[in-house]
């Protein structure tokens, strides 16, 4: 039985995974360490809201035929889709430096000896070469087995001695407070966990399944839609949300009990809480912590890179091998930005701006694509979905609006 489920899942545990990455493991460190078990609420909230909108995605992809920026360019304006796709692709670099940043300084925590440039330069590359020369079934099986790293978290949250019960009042019944800075920090954990480059990668690595198993042409993919794929594609989706977001639970829980009981409530960097850990929690945790840091990087990595390539392949129709021109420019560029001293916290900064811009944008279309019978079909998204789909696409918005209007003040 577990083999048949295994089988079924790929894109969608792929992305929930790699929505974990070294950005969002800071972030939720960072709301852990100074808020307590104030935001363990989001982790059940946001799981629905990601997985919908992600199926919405995965459909879409599986439907059509097509990725997400060759729908919105044949249906919708031109112009809004360049200008989100060139955005994503700056706040993708961002992302993809920060990440490397945050690998190369967790070795260091291991091994303080190896230069930090020589690794970063060896994560990238190493990277690079995956993507660039492996072929896409075995990059697939790496992607996916990656995903266990994201346990190390679990397992570290159950080494710390932990109050469960108050954990679990929290949970359900969770204390707001009204501060700018409470407000900011729902912004940050809002755009982390539903950001724009994974709306684009489920939407391509569906296509890039379908082509794997034989299904080249756009016509082929279209005509091989059956309900057992919607439902197996559904497994998928909402398997790795539920990963992605009890991830990120054991994150912020963790750091609740660790760091915020004793007094260090500003975290920066994911290497940081790592370190932080460590006189608190003990070798093993800060050791899972650390382990975790390099295997989402990994895995993140060619998801921001790959994002990017479909995005700005598609919106542009370029050719089949600029897409991997791209993907290498992406690391390129990535890598640059941890030559050139820029503060990790600002581009991850920047980039969470970037994508509240984005996301409420991108958003809207797919919920119109993915509920448009004439673009869909007999599989267009039902009216709860629509309605979920709706609701998640203002919240984005006002989260936008506030992190927007946060610098003007």
């Amino acid at each position: 039985m577990f083999k048949e489920y295994w089988r079924k899942l790929g894109p969608g545990l792929v992305t929930g995974a790699a929505d974990d990455d070294p950005s969002g493991i800071a972030t939720y460190s960072q709301a852990g360490a100074r808020f307590g078990f104030g935001f363990l609420w989001m982790a059940v909230v946001t799981f629905p809201f990601m997985a919908i909108v992600q199926e919405m995605c995965a459909r879409i992809g599986l439907v059509t035929g097509r990725g997400l920026a060759a729908n919105i360019r044949t249906h919708y304006s031109r112009g809004v889709l360049y200008v989100c796709t060139l955005l994503l692709f700056v706040a993708n670099i961002f992302n993809i430096g920060a990440d490397l940043g945050a690998m190369a300084a967790s070795v260091r925590l291991l091994a303080p000896r190896i230069n930090f440039f020589v690794l970063v330069i060896g994560f990238a590359v190493v990277s690079l070469f995956l993507q660039l020369f492996v072929r896409y079934t075995n990059f697939a099986r790496y992607l996916k087995y990656l995903t266990f790293s994201l346990f190390a978290y679990v397992i570290a949250g159950f080494m710390i001695d932990a109050d469960w019960s108050s954990i679990f009042h929290k949970t359900i019944l969770p204390s707001f407070h009204w501060s700018r800075e409470y407000l900011f920090m729902i912004c940050a954990v809002l755009g982390t966990t539903i950001s724009p480059y994974l709306f684009f990668w489920q939407t391509g690595q569906e296509i890039e399944e379908k082509i794997a198993k034989g299904d080249v042409t756009i016509q082929e993919r279209q005509d091989d839609v059956h309900p057992s794929t919607i439902r197996a594609m559904r497994t998928d989706v909402w398997s790795g949300m539920l990963l992605s977001n009890f991830v990120m639970f054991f994150i912020i829980m963790t750091s609740a009990v660790v760091l915020s009981s004793h007094g260090i409530t500003n975290i920066t960097t994911a290497a940081d809480a790592a370190a932080a850990l460590k006189p608190f929690a003990g070798q093993w945790t800060f050791l899972l912590f650390a382990l975790g840091i390099i295997g989402t990087g990994l895995l993140a990595v060619p998801v921001l890179a790959g994002a990017a390539s479909y995005a700005l392949s598609e919106t542009f129709r370029l050719r089949r091998h600029t897409f991997y021109e791209v993907l290498a420019l992406s690391v390129l560029a990535g890598l640059l930005m941890n030559f050139i001293n820029l503060d990790p916290i600002k581009a991850l900064l920047y980039s969470a701006v970037l994508n509240g811009l984005i996301a409420p944008i991108i958003l809207f279309l797919v919920v119109r694509i993915s509920g448009n019978k004439t673009i869909m079909g007999n599989y267009v998204s039902g009216p709860a979905t629509k309605t979920l789909g709706w609701i998640i696409t203002i919240a984005m918005a006002i989260v936008g609006l506030a992190v927007l209007l946060s610098f003007f003040r």
